[in-house]
């Protein structure tokens, strides 16, 4: 195991540890001073902890190496766990929804209701802590997992800050639908960046390519080898963390074979070097003979379905004769 996969799983324990904690805690609050905006909070903190456990059995499962069943290795259980973690957070939005609309009718303001406020300032100060460092692990690690983690914290943020509101304009004025409509606007923040984060989980899923600029600068690095005579054909997709590329790269077909393998294996060092974890085929080709294929011709020959061949069997033939 890898520093970089060591230290993805110790980031997640701790997304867990800190949702643990802030649960209990919310909920136990919520029970003595009787806010039902504390107790439904502590319920979307469990939906935070759901999500910070299958971002840690995603962490898990993902560095596995490649087997039998899985030549490409597992980085694509990050990807389906980003999905999940961002139906949950629609899914959590609704719920907030629900409970606001079922809460605007009541006329009583709870007692004690500093404790909640005290609880719900902790709870801000810990998850913008705990979402910081689960984003700064997933860009150096390139964990999806985490970084889907660490934005879900970031929205819970948002509706932490929300309840806190509702709670401190509730104890000044006394109106407690206050809280109902603070919270029906904080939920439409989070269904927002919930459903931005289906969407891009369903692209990557769908083996979507890399950004147009990443493909650029790899571009850039192929062409800058004085041996290499052009590319084409150069197609990306992600598993997880883990990246892939192939590509036709144009030769002088005078060069002997060794040579153009030590190029291959430069320009594959080089890559990975300025993108990180990166599995590379490369498939060198003669300049002065070679098929112009790019994406779209490739697309094209597999929309062609080749027509099934008679196959004559031998006893047939031999009646013949």
């Amino acid at each position: 195991m890898t520093e970089q996969d060591i230290l993805k799983k110790h980031t997640a324990w701790l997304s867990i540890v800190s949702n643990t904690t802030l649960v209990v805690l919310k909920l136990v609050v919520g029970i003595v001073v009787g806010a039902v905006s504390l107790i439904s909070e502590a319920m979307h903190s469990g939906v935070d902890l759901i999500a910070a456990l299958i971002a840690f059995w995603a962490v898990h499962k993902s560095v596995v190496p490649p087997d039998e069943e899985h030549d490409y290795g597992h980085g694509k259980y990050e990807n389906l766990s980003a999905a999940v973690e961002a139906l949950l957070i629609v899914g959590a939005a609704f719920g907030i929804v629900y409970e606001a609309v079922k809460k605007a009718g009541e006329a009583e303001v709870p007692d004690m209701l500093g404790y909640g406020i005290a609880i719900m300032a902790l709870s801000i100060v810990i998850n913008f802590a705990v979402s910081a460092r689960l984003i700064q692990v997933a860009k150096r690690t390139g964990s999806q997992a985490l970084e889907a983690d660490g934005l879900h914290l970031r929205s819970d943020i948002w509706t932490s800050v929300g309840v806190l509101l509702g709670l401190v304009l509730m104890q000044v004025t006394g109106w407690a639908w206050l809280d109902s409509v603070i919270a029906i606007f904080v939920a439409g923040i989070i269904l927002r960046a919930g459903w931005k984060m289906v969407y891009e989980s369903v692209m990557e899923l769908t083996d979507e390519s890399l950004p147009e600029e990443e493909e650029a600068r790899i571009g850039a690095i192929i062409r800058q080898c004085p041996e290499v005579r052009g590319y084409h054909c150069l197609r990306t997709r992600k598993s997880g963390s883990y990246k892939l590329l192939d590509v036709h790269i144009l030769f002088d077909g005078r060069m002997h074979l060794s040579q153009v393998d030590a190029i291959c294996d430069e320009l594959e060092d080089q890559i990975r070097e300025a993108f990180g974890t990166f599995d590379i085929m490369i498939h060198p080709e003669p300049a002065e003979h070679h098929l112009e294929e790019s994406k779209q011709s490739q697309f094209e020959k597999a929309k062609r379905v080749p027509e099934p061949q008679k196959v004559r069997s031998v006893e047939a033939e031999e009646s013949e004769e």
